[in-house]
């Protein structure tokens, strides 16, 4: 046990501001994915969500010239 004691053990005061920027955005972004996969996932939202589902397909149209039309 004192091995993976030893093999997580952090020197949290030798750690520098890139060190904790990094740790902050690494702590956030994981936080927000874990939120939004809940946000999706819920049951509730199903219907919501569902009904924007074609929104990627019919971007494309706006983008079509009279020529292609």
């Amino acid at each position: 046990m004192s091995s993976l004691r030893e093999y997580f053990h952090t020197d949290w005061a030798a750690m520098t501001t890139s060190d904790w920027v990094g740790l902050i955005t690494t702590v956030g972004i994981f936080i927000l994915m874990v939120a939004l996969f809940v946000y999706v996932l819920h049951p509730k939202n199903k219907a919501r969500l569902e009904s924007n589902r074609h929104i990627p397909m019919d971007e494309d149209d706006r983008f079509d010239t009279e020529d292609k039309k």
